[in-house]
């Protein structure tokens, strides 16, 4: 076989990463019964049967899919409601919805971008802004993990008509918060914008769940631009962009993921509201699910984190997944991160905290975690 053909060419980037200890497979759940520490469903409502009658109840309204294009005749009814009331909740006056959060993020840094921007980005922004980054025509200039002073350097020596500072209010690594009333200051004096990442705060940090931005009193700003995804708190799938009305009329207008993109699914959409109900009427799952985060982070030996992410530094690849095949054997299901996935280049097992554990799921956890950490040297 030729050693340039494309079927050579897979096979040495496959054995590339098998010595490197960094190839990847698909991880299914159903079937397992293992404790879950590694999955997004933070609150746990994708199974909640109030949050599945909601899905069913918009399919058999609405049909299994949307049809089309939001512009083209998929914008249901459902999408106005869920648009209208996640606006309410997070403290924005609109939103506009997308089929997945990797969208959101996506359509809204490549739409308010142009040639004549600087986009200032966190090193350890998500991998959906990064790709927006790549899509647009700006000056991109990445500062270190919530460098403030950084920032504001680069926002002073632009030359560039307009700027744009990306952020993720939690991030979804390490699990740290943005410094986001230093980051607002910033951007309000040199008339910037900031486009926050709630994807995981909603549902989790904030004034019942309702993110960082409206904790630290930023949501609805004119100069504060929103995105979140509906499949970590909420139990569904989907992504949505809050902001002001001009910002979702210009994302209609001009973002390309989400023009030439079908509308969200209306059996998401109505598990998504479903689930918004859930949390508004029990705003302590919130603290319920932070509170859990600090005891297991106390017993993987780090910080607490701002929401439910935390991590654990490894060695390296191979000690990270010997760790979750470890823990799996004691019946506990963790994640862990490894290159090109961790911007700092440090292996890590990704722990996330769900708020419907039990003390005694907690203590089963615990135990498990001591073990498989204080083996990894």
């Amino acid at each position: 076989m030729n050693e340039s053909s494309f079927p050579a060419w897979l096979a040495g980037q496959a054995a590339d990463r098998a010595d490197r200890g960094l190839t990847r497979q698909l991880a299914a759940s159903d079937g397992e019964n293992l404790l879950d520490l590694a999955g997004n469903d933070y609150l746990g409502l994708a199974r909640d049967p109030r949050v599945v009658a909601g899905a069913v109840a918009a399919a058999q309204t609405y049909g299994a899919g949307a049809g089309a294009s939001r512009l083209v005749s998929g914008t249901l009814s459902i999408h106005t409601e869920l648009e209208r009331e996640m606006a309410a909740f997070a403290g924005f006056p609109a939103a506009l919805s997308f089929s997945t959060g990797y969208h959101a993020n996506l359509s809204v840094v490549q739409a308010l971008a142009d040639s004549d921007t600087l986009i200032v980005s966190d090193a350890h922004i998500h991998a959906s802004m990064i790709d927006a980054c790549r899509l647009t025509r700006a000056t991109v200039t990445v500062t270190a993990h919530n460098d403030v002073g950084a920032v504001a350097r680069a926002l002073a020596n632009r030359s560039q008509r307009r700027a744009l500072v990306l952020a993720e209010t939690i991030y979804s690594v390490l699990g740290d918060a943005a410094p986001l009333p230093e980051l607002a200051e910033l951007v309000t004096a040199a008339d910037a914008v900031l486009i926050a990442d709630e994807a995981h705060a909603f549902g989790v940090a904030g004034p019942g769940g309702r993110g960082l931005l409206a904790a630290n009193g930023l949501a609805g700003r004119p100069d504060v631009v929103a995105t979140g995804t509906l499949s970590k708190s909420f139990g569904s799938q989907g992504g949505l962009v809050l902001g002001s009305p001009a910002v979702r009329e210009h994302l209609i207008n001009r973002a390309r993921p989400f023009i030439y993109d079908t509308g969200l699914a209306p059996a998401a959409a109505g598990a998504a509201l479903a689930a918004l109900e859930v949390i508004k009427a029990a705003p302590e799952l919130a603290d319920r699910v932070r509170r859990h985060a600090a005891f297991l982070a106390d017993a993987a030996g780090v910080a607490a984190p701002a929401g439910a992410v935390l991590s654990v530094p490894m060695p390296g690849p191979r000690e990270a997944l010997a760790a979750v095949a470890a823990a799996a054997e004691c019946g506990l299901r963790i994640g862990c991160f490894r290159p090109p996935s961790t911007p700092d280049g440090v292996s890590r097992l990704r722990l996330t905290a769900h708020a419907h554990h039990t003390d005694e799921d907690l203590a089963v956890a615990a135990n498990v975690l001591r073990r498989v950490i204080s083996a990894r040297e």
